[in-house]
């Protein structure tokens, strides 16, 4: 069954410009702690999705030494991802190794029930395995009717191609519909399995935010914002239902580059 486009989002997307990685890479923590504490004032549990790659996992060390870090609740927040490789648990290479060892190894407050990692090769013997796993798991969590929880944000960085997650442009992954998850086979970035949140878990957040550096990154993230179709840059088709950020250094915001 192929997918609807995803609704255009009823707000605009404001875009943010870092003057380099590094400070784009502070300011999401400080704009992610700022959310966290807004939220708690108002409701619990919080809910997050992380994200992986280099300024993704920079954020979360950036989080990690923030000096009002402690002052959010972590026994209120519940973290998710995504997208994982599909590798054994603790591989270095999976976005929840990563992120264990830049912030949630620092957080002796946030429960281990609260961690969602996605099932691993140690756990499960297929993506799709895997990808039925998580749904469970996301639905224990969402209200009822619904298949995933509210995110109150969705960190999502986004590759040179466009993609955010692990929906690839021209992949089979960007036409499901029906799930909130799905195995990916013959990922076009290494390695070849994986599994993501399909666009309408996505489509459950609240705020989303794309972070995006380098540009490498300039001509894609041109592209998303000038609304291509999804199944060239899939990163044009994500909104939060609330509020959607693009936070970017100046290298991928240049216009130049994006020629």
């Amino acid at each position: 069954m192929s997918a609807a486009s995803p609704a255009s989002p009823t707000h605009a997307r404001l875009v943010v410009v870092h003057p380099d990685a590094e400070v784009l890479a502070e300011a999401v923590a400080s704009r992610l702690v700022t959310r966290l504490l807004d939220v708690q004032s108002t409701r619990s549990p919080v809910h997050v999705v992380l994200t992986g790659g280099t300024v993704g996992i920079a954020s979360l060390a950036a989080l990690a030494r923030h000096p009002a870090r402690d002052a959010v609740d972590w026994t209120g927040v519940h973290l998710w991802w995504g997208d994982e490789r599909f590798l054994a648990s603790g591989d270095p290479d999976r976005n929840e190794t990563q992120a264990r060892e830049a912030l949630l190894d620092h957080l002796p407050q946030l429960p281990a029930a609260h961690v969602h990692p996605v099932p691993g090769t140690d756990a499960v013997a297929t993506p799709e395995e895997s990808a039925e796993r998580y749904a469970a798991e996301l639905a224990a969590f969402a209200a009822e009717g619904s298949a995933v929880p509210e995110f109150d944000v969705l960190l999502l960085g986004m590759g040179p191609d466009g993609h955010v997650a692990s929906l690839f442009p021209g992949h089979p992954g960007l036409d499901v519909a029906g799930v909130p998850t799905a195995g990916v086979h013959d990922s076009p970035k290494p390695p070849p399995l994986r599994v993501t949140l399909t666009f309408e878990a996505l489509a459950a957040a609240r705020q989303t935010w794309v972070v995006a550096a380098g540009a490498e990154k300039a001509p894609a993230v041109a592209a998303a914002l000038g609304g291509a179709d999804l199944h060239e840059t899939p990163a044009a088709a994500v909104a939060g239902t609330e509020r959607t950020l693009w936070l970017v250094d100046a290298a991928a915001a240049r216009t130049d580059a994006a020629r």
